[in-house]
């Protein structure tokens, strides 16, 4: 990129004692987030986090870009996608390359949508407004997670795209389903049920860190009636089932994507639940360190399923190629996660846009190259390795 970006700014953290601290630390000083809005030109989307890293205050992009543990799991997310090779067919005579596709009814104009992420003020002062934006300009679909920054109303009436809420179950059943009837009210399309954080994960870099959330970034949807931030941490629902499936079903009255499945046992437990859709995922590594990567399942997955619902994969989609080899491998479209984080902080919506712009333009060139017109096609690619 040739733009200059300032000095890395640092942050006095507050003293959360075992990794991410939700409750906002009102005696912090003032977050400096990015505040930038502008188009982003990069060579690709690696270079972004280097950037990013520069714009975002230092304990912040470590909270957005760390795992777990020795963060083996987070690496091993993008090391799958570097195994497995594309089958390239030259005398197809297909040259003009279509990405748009479409996810439980919704159609996109890429099968790359914005993957649930909390606390988007960290990175940027329109946090996911801005994210909201910049996803129904490139023509996608945003998640907006239960902790983000904004309300989940707020962030419905940020952009006009299509929109799913992901939800985490908390212990206070009377609270999931205000959540849950809020989201359908707000005019949300599905909601992603997340399964894989009965606890958080030992994530070393915000403990070391001491992280807390600066009060600019606290999740609007967990005030109480005093304008208090609930305990977060403590309220999760450390116990969920197929009946944790059920309950979301019934309360929310929109289809459910059961979010953080990585087997096949685990697949079928939640289609026989009544999931609409499965996301393949470990939490970006942020989760269980030495887990394999989500890549790396997909096609047990995608074989228990055999097609019965949508999958989509989320966890070190870098690259167009990455995203080429996904749908190859049973994926119907992947989520993007940090990237749209380093682009939010480095230009606002126009980052975002220009984040997701990129993607679809190396996607077009790989189908190009590897003769699949369209994104059906892609999926009858063979993979070496």
């Amino acid at each position: 990129m040739t733009a200059t970006f300032p000095a890395r700014p640092g942050w006095a953290q507050g003293g959360a004692a075992t990794g991410a601290n939700y409750t906002a630390d009102a005696s912090a000083p003032p977050w400096r987030s990015g505040s930038a809005e502008r188009p982003l030109q990069p060579v690709n989307l690696l270079e972004l986090e280097e950037a990013a890293a520069r714009v975002i205050p230092a304990a912040g992009f470590d909270y957005i870009a760390g795992g777990a543990g020795d963060e083996w799991t987070l690496r091993e997310n993008r090391a799958a996608f570097e195994r497995r090779q594309i089958v390239q067919r030259v005398l197809t005579g297909k040259v003009v390359a279509d990405t748009a596709t479409e996810i439980l009814g919704t159609p996109i104009a890429l099968p790359t949508i914005v993957a649930p992420m909390g606390g988007q003020a960290i990175a940027h002062v329109s946090a996911e407004a801005g994210t909201a934006r910049g996803a129904a300009a490139a023509g996608t679909l945003h998640t907006v997670s239960t902790v983000a920054t904004l309300s989940l109303e707020d962030a419905a009436r940020a952009a006009d795209g299509p929109k799913w809420f992901q939800i985490y179950l908390t212990r206070d059943d009377g609270f999931n389903a205000e959540l849950l009837q809020r989201a359908r009210a707000a005019g949300y399309g599905a909601i992603v049920l997340t399964v894989d954080v009965p606890i958080v994960g030992n994530r070393e870099r915000d403990r070391r860190n001491g992280f807390v959330y600066p009060p600019a970034a606290a999740p609007r949807n967990f005030l109480d009636a005093a304008g208090r931030l609930r305990p977060i941490e403590r309220a999760f629902q450390p116990r969920l089932d197929a009946d944790s499936i059920a309950f979301v079903r019934r309360h929310g009255g929109l289809p459910v994507v059961v979010k953080g499945i990585a087997t096949a046992e685990d697949a079928l437990l939640a289609l026989d639940a009544g999931a609409a859709a499965i996301q393949v995922s470990n939490h970006g590594g942020r989760q269980l360190d030495g887990a394999p990567a989500a890549f790396t399942v997909l096609p047990e997955v995608a074989a228990a399923v055999q097609g019965r619902v949508p999958l989509i994969l989320d966890g070190g989609i870098r690259r167009g190629a990455d995203v080429f080899k996904a749908l190859a491998s049973g994926a119907d479209v992947v989520a993007l996660g940090r990237p749209v984080l380093y682009g939010l902080a480095l230009g606002g919506w126009q980052g975002v846009q220009s984040v997701f712009q990129h993607l679809e333009d190396e996607l077009r060139t790989v189908m190009q190259l590897a003769g699949a017109a369209t994104v059906a096609d892609i999926r009858r690619t063979r993979l070496y390795g």
